[in-house]
């Protein structure tokens, strides 16, 4: 689920550094320098990168799409080939059989049979569909914080370093703690020190 379902789960994040004062251009290069690369067409196993909110395949952002008021919207589109290791594990056993029989000995070697999977491996790999995962994100400009609508510590962790390596800016994941700071006024901020946790039986 995402920005634009009907419920979702999310993690707020705080947004920390100072971003330039033409922002606007800074967002579409620096968006379009960390765009997605479809890697249906190759033999690389992983590519990251940002996407339109509102079409996976739309990594050029046409008209701005990106940009909504005083949000910036984005999703981060993550394709990955996988090889199952049962999988990975039956063609190689298959493999080595085939190359024992062949050659009339009992036993392969531990380098040849590490070999073998790697090769296999390598193949499987060339013959799957990258696999895509799609993550949305809207960062409010007026209070520099991000919902990022994911709470997988995985996804969160790409998202952090996907987001620094674009915008060179921080995500702070914000706790209850760290939002209770920004509820009250600095006189107040002594009283958060005397909480401590209800036990409710």
């Amino acid at each position: 689920m995402g920005l634009s379902a009907g419920s979702s789960s999310f993690t707020r994040f705080s947004v920390e550094g100072e971003a330039p004062e033409n922002f606007w251009d800074f967002v579409a290069e620096r968006v379009t320098a960390h765009s997605f690369q479809d890697i249906d067409d190759t033999i690389d196993e992983y590519s990251i990168g940002w996407v339109s909110v509102t079409d996976m395949f739309d990594s050029e952002f046409a008209y701005s799409s990106y940009a909504a008021g005083d949000y910036v919207v984005l999703s981060m589109r993550i394709d990955e080939r996988r090889v199952s290791p049962a999988v990975l594990k039956k063609f190689a056993m298959k493999e080595e059989a085939r190359m024992k029989k062949e050659q009339e000995i009992p036993k392969l070697s531990r380098n040849v049979r590490l070999e073998i999977k790697e090769r296999i491996r390598a193949e499987l790999v060339r013959k799957s569909a990258p696999i895509p995962a799609i993550y949305d994100l809207c960062w409010s400009l007026n209070d520099n914080t991000l919902l990022f609508f994911s709470t997988s510590r995985k996804a969160l962790a790409l998202l952090e370093d996907l987001f620094k390596d674009t915008f060179e800016l921080s995500l702070v994941q914000q706790i209850p703690w760290n939002s209770g700071l920004h509820l009250v006024d600095e006189s107040d901020l002594g009283r958060l020190d005397d909480l401590r946790p209800a036990i409710l039986i």
